[in-house]
């Protein structure tokens, strides 16, 4: 799974990878982003009138727990922050966004906890091997109060961990190669079918996990010093990548 996560890349970074001009307002750098926050999507842009010259994809903030446009009331409805691949096309709950609400969300790594039988367990910082930032790919709802207003929800899609991340985790969050992001946002074009292929786990070589200490357990603490490499608890050392939940807060 991913419960929380980390943007620190410049927004010019954002933008250049992204293909999306003019970040507004301009994102800070965000250490520890929990549910329930806002975090930035990216959407394909609507078609532009003939001649207009406008950039492929457009960014805007959704809040991190995913709400079905048929929910009735959220508080009787758990927050879904993540959605396993395999079955969100056929999900009720995923069903529709799968086919027309595709998003990429911006990420510089995540955050994983390895159980550890009687011990605390370690917090893992989940990082690109080379730095930068990588893409999630998510899910995108508006839900309506019977008020009216409204609120753009999002959730990011999961996976089976590859062999860099299996020894903290079964689980982690599908990465979508830039290659790909016209694609994956394509949702005229390619249908969920289409973009299966997409939803598998990233390459072993491309992420690194750095032990970090338990101060990332406090939501509190999103400071660049949570990053800092601390030796594991225990003996035990992650192994090198080779080439070949519940716990949500509410909403309201």
């Amino acid at each position: 799974m991913c419960g929380r996560f980390v943007l620190s890349s410049s927004p010019q970074e954002i933008e250049a990878l992204f293909g999306i001009e003019g970040l507004d307002p301009s994102p800070p750098p965000r250490y520890n982003i929990a549910p329930t926050q806002p975090i930035i999507v990216v959407t394909a842009a609507p078609i532009p009138e003939p001649g207009a010259n406008r950039p492929p994809r457009r960014a805007m903030l959704a809040r991190w727990g995913f709400l079905p446009g048929w929910v009735k009331d959220p508080k009787d409805f758990p927050l879904l922050i993540n959605a396993r691949s395999e079955t969100a096309a056929t999900k009720n709950s995923f069903r529709a966004a799968m086919r027309h609400r595709r998003v990429l969300i911006p990420a510089s790594g995540f955050f994983e906890w390895k159980r550890q039988e009687g011990r605390k367990s370690q917090a893992y910082f989940i990082r690109p091997r080379e730095g930068g930032t990588v893409a999630f790919a998510g899910l995108m709802e508006t839900w309506a109060e019977p008020g009216g207003s409204e609120i753009d929800t999002a959730a990011i899609l999961t996976t089976a961990a590859n062999h860099t991340i299996g020894h903290i985790h079964d689980r982690m969050p599908v990465i979508v190669g830039q290659d790909d992001f016209s694609r994956w946002l394509d949702c005229s074009g390619q249908s969920p079918t289409d973009v299966a292929e997409l939803l598998r786990p990233a390459p072993d070589t491309l992420m690194e996990a750095v032990p970090i200490s338990d101060r990332v357990n406090k939501v509190a603490n999103s400071d660049p010093g949570i990053l800092e490499p601390v030796q594991p608890s225990g003996t035990e050392e992650p192994p090198a990548a080779q080439s070949d939940g519940k716990g949500q807060l509410p909403l309201f």
